[in-house]
């Protein structure tokens, strides 16, 4: 994917200096369509008086809107709220600081790759279970039964069998399906690219995917129990991630003007 040149200028006016940012969301998944818009995530350094008041915002930065003719949706975390969503099993954090789709980079942003192998683990199986679950519901909601949410459900739960069983981050619904050789995905791709009306599954395509769905539940659990993962980041990769965001809060002290006094 060649990232659009507004990208670059939309992250140039974030409020908060950025350690990375990165596309997430169907473009990352591998089943954009025309319309959809830009999932924008990173992380930021919120300068150091921000951080030792009383109040601490902005450790969340949101903002959906459309800039420069694209629909964006922008969400940024300082780095400290950033890196305690890596120590806790969090694999949206994971899937945003690995994604390919870089419109911004920084060292900091090769180092926290770096440490972040150190993060997962086998209970990363719990944040797909759920999100599978999620788009599941999402999916039975209603009465037509349209590809995107089921797109998403194989999107997660095959994500979630390769990153248990090989500790690699990969998003790309395309990509993973070269492992996993699913015949009806590129189907499901082609139906959601095609618009609302041609989306629509029938009653038969129901049945046929909640046995798939259950099949590659099942196949997440057993992932899970035979993973070689480690239950927990070990104390050096917390270790790590704590002298990474003391740097990067005092380069942000010395790089913040300096208040007059009168």
């Amino acid at each position: 994917m060649t990232i659009d040149p507004r990208l670059h200028r939309i992250v140039a006016t974030q409020p908060f200096k950025l350690v990375f940012a990165t596309i997430s969301g169907a473009h990352l998944y591998g089943f954009p369509s025309p319309d959809s818009d830009f999932d924008l995530r990173g992380a930021h350094v919120l300068p150091l008086e921000k951080v030792i008041g009383l109040d601490v915002r902005d450790e969340t930065v949101e903002d959906p809107r459309v800039i420069e003719g694209l629909e964006m949706d922008i969400v940024s975390h300082d780095v400290r709220k950033f890196f305690g969503l890596l120590l806790k099993k969090n694999g949206y954090v994971l899937e945003q600081l690995y994604s390919p789709l870089i419109v911004h980079t920084t060292p900091e942003h090769t180092e926290m790759k770096a440490i972040a192998r150190g993060c997962i683990t086998r209970h990363h199986s719990h944040h797909y279970f759920g999100f599978a679950q999620t788009q599941w519901k999402l999916f039975l909601k209603g009465s037509a039964r349209r590809a995107k949410p089921l797109l998403y459900v194989y999107r997660v739960l095959l994500t979630g069998i390769h990153l248990l069983r090989t500790g690699e981050v990969e998003a790309n619904l395309v990509t993973l399906n070269e492992e996993f050789r699913l015949p009806y995905i590129a189907d499901l791709v082609a139906r959601k690219l095609a618009g609302p009306e041609q989306s629509v599954l029938n009653d038969a395509d129901i049945a046929f995917h909640e046995s798939e769905y259950q099949r590659l539940r099942g196949q997440l659990q057993a992932a899970h129990e035979a993973s070689k993962l480690p239950e927990l980041p070990s104390e050096a990769t917390r270790a790590a991630l704590n002298d990474l965001l003391v740097r990067a809060r005092l380069q942000s002290a010395v790089n913040s003007p300096r208040p007059r006094v009168t």
